[in-house]
């Protein structure tokens, strides 16, 4: 035990020589220089068989081969050991993990984190680097497109719920995708980029997309025109059966069984009240690889220009699809479990109520407080800190000004600026009278409310939903 003992200490002291390393911002030279006698200590001293062991970072190299083109916006990182590591692109792959790395077969979850794009930041577009995504996912074996069309209803539900404007959820099949590329005479090597070349179809024109494929690519134009024939299309249950029916898709078995599952997701879609929402649209491919099945994507739209015309879209907020296959990659016997779920863009969404607060000279609201407890005249903190301790202790979200007496008219501006909608005002002559005086911050209009009324009040006040758009 006395070997070990010394050697604990050894390591301790060289840990602390690392550090101390760091923070003077050595060379890298002689940080990896020590950092190898560490690694060295470490591997002397050996485990200890009465603890337990934690695996705390992902595995090596796990984001890579998930994202396809889109691999080039991957935040690449090396530790002191020379170990490639990456900060994660989305919440998907992480789960994917996950569920292999526990052996799960059937969960439902929600997760909100931040995720990581080296990308070129669009800030009026909401389009950053560092930035929040709300996934959903529903992972386990069960009868085709019931969760899938779960996903897409709430979907609609958040979109609806914020409303932040109309909106369009596309839908399409990779197998549709694929089968269409091997009808049209795409080699086997090019689906996936020639994928990538397809899903820029909702920023630039189809002249642009077969330039890309053509030039750049090399794909022979007669084959690009015939994919053209096919990804320009869109419409609902009506272009699925059409589709049914063509003479070159009908004969694969990718695209027959994508075309045969999307029919059944746009029965379940209509009985969820949602078909009108719902967009079959043989342009979208979603460029990550890990897609297997459907895949989704809601866009914001504008009011037409014209009458007549088609709403323009505005940008996506929310996406997603089928990844299958994607667990398997991590489990050592490549065992998979279905899985499929959705994105939504937290910050997207974000900029985009701004914009719409901005252009309607709305104020944006910074807090949830109900109400700002103030008093009228000087020396009225202990009757202040009462009645917020009562409004506290009856759920009510309350605050108060950190100044033993503020001036009123700071306090409603406070109100004002904040977009806090009520003030409960204390007087000297409203507390011989036992009220509250609430004012509405938006009207200016003043009430006199008995003490004990004074938290149904204020509930009754706020109880209506936040509107923030």
């Amino acid at each position: 035990m006395a070997d070990r003992a010394t050697l604990e200490d050894l390591v301790r002291l060289q840990g602390e020589r690392v550090r101390a390393l760091k923070q003077q911002k050595a060379s890298a030279e002689q940080i990896e220089e020590e950092v190898a006698k560490l690694l060295k200590l470490k591997a002397q001293l050996g485990p200890d068989e009465g603890k337990q062991k934690f695996v705390l970072k992902t595995p090596k190299e796990t984001l890579t081969g998930k994202y396809g083109e889109d691999s080039k916006l991957i935040y690449d990182l090396k530790d002191q050991g020379g170990e490639l590591l990456s900060l994660r692109y989305d919440l998907t792959v992480p789960f994917a993990r996950y569920l292999a790395m526990n052996k799960l077969t059937n969960i439902k979850r929600y997760h909100i984190a931040k995720v990581y794009r080296r990308d070129n930041p669009a800030m009026t577009r909401g389009r950053y680097r560092e930035f929040y995504q709300c996934d959903f996912d529903i992972a386990g074996q069960f009868d085709p497109m019931i969760p899938d069309a779960e996903c897409l209803k709430i979907m609609c539900e958040i979109l609806s719920s914020l409303q932040i404007g109309d909106f369009l959820v596309k839908v399409n099949d990779r197998r549709i995708l694929d089968g269409t590329f091997a009808v049209c005479g795409v080699p086997d090597s090019k689906f996936r980029t020639i994928c990538s070349s397809v899903d820029k179809l909702d920023k630039v024109s189809w002249e642009e997309v077969k330039s890309e494929m053509v030039g750049e690519k090399g794909l022979a134009p007669e084959v690009a025109d015939r994919i053209g024939d096919y990804v320009q299309q869109h419409g609902g249950v009506s272009l699925v059966e059409q589709l049914l029916q063509d003479p070159k898709l009908s004969q694969n078995k990718q695209a027959l069984e994508g075309l045969g599952d999307l029919k059944l997701l746009f029965e379940y879609l209509t009985l969820f009240g949602i078909a009108d929402k719902i967009s079959f649209d043989l342009s979208l491919a979603r460029g990550l690889d890990y897609y297997t099945g459907v895949i989704y994507e809601a866009v914001l739209l504008q009011p037409p220009a014209q009458a007549g015309e088609e709403p323009l879209g505005v940008g996506s907020v929310a996406a997603g699809g089928r990844y299958d296959g994607l667990v398997g990659m991590f489990d050592p016997k490549g065992r998979k479990v279905p899985c499929v779920g959705l994105s939504i863009g937290v910050e997207r969404i974000f900029s985009i109520v701004e914009q719409r607060m901005e252009a309607l000279k709305e104020k944006v609201r910074t807090t949830e407080t109900q109400v700002l407890v103030a008093s009228a005249q000087k020396k009225l903190l202990e009757e202040r800190l009462k009645l917020i301790s009562e409004l506290w202790d009856a759920g009510i979200k309350a605050e108060l000004l950190y100044k033993k007496n503020p001036k009123l008219l700071n306090q409603l501006q406070y109100c004002e600026e904040a977009g806090i909608p009520l003030v409960a005002i204390i007087g000297e002559q409203e507390l011989k009278d036992g009220v509250i005086k609430l004012r509405s911050v938006a009207s200016r209009e003043e009430v006199d409310v008995r003490r004990e009324d004074l938290v149904e009040e204020i509930k009754r006040r706020t109880s209506q939903p936040l509107c923030i758009c």
